[in-house]
């Protein structure tokens, strides 16, 4: 497999786990409750994707720039998070409305 789809697939399985099975689950949702849970999931999402390639020399490319193995799954990380975290913070009314 390509090396940024590996970094892809790790980030959207931690993705999936934490917004469709552990956010939902929470007693107490906040914004504070679901951040510090996508802290840990991007802990153990960079940590996966670093066993995998810390060291190796891989060179990633995203819209056509160079960066290495960190900086292309904190990206991608954050790219696919951000969209998922307003989505389930607005459907559990812990982010206000743009109605007001």
């Amino acid at each position: 497999m390509v090396p940024e789809l590996q970094i892809i697939a790790i980030n959207a399985t931690c993705l999936a786990v934490g917004y469709f099975g552990i956010y939902p689950a929470l007693a107490q949702k906040s914004i504070l409750a679901v951040g510090i849970g996508d802290l840990i999931v991007s802990i153990i999402a960079i940590g996966t994707a670093g066993t995998l390639f810390w060291g190796t020399g891989v060179e990633f490319r995203l819209l056509g720039i160079s960066m290495n193995w960190f900086a292309f799954s904190l990206t991608t990380l954050i790219a696919m998070g951000l969209p998922l975290f307003f989505w389930f913070a607005r459907r559990h009314g812990i982010w206000p409305d743009d109605e007001g």
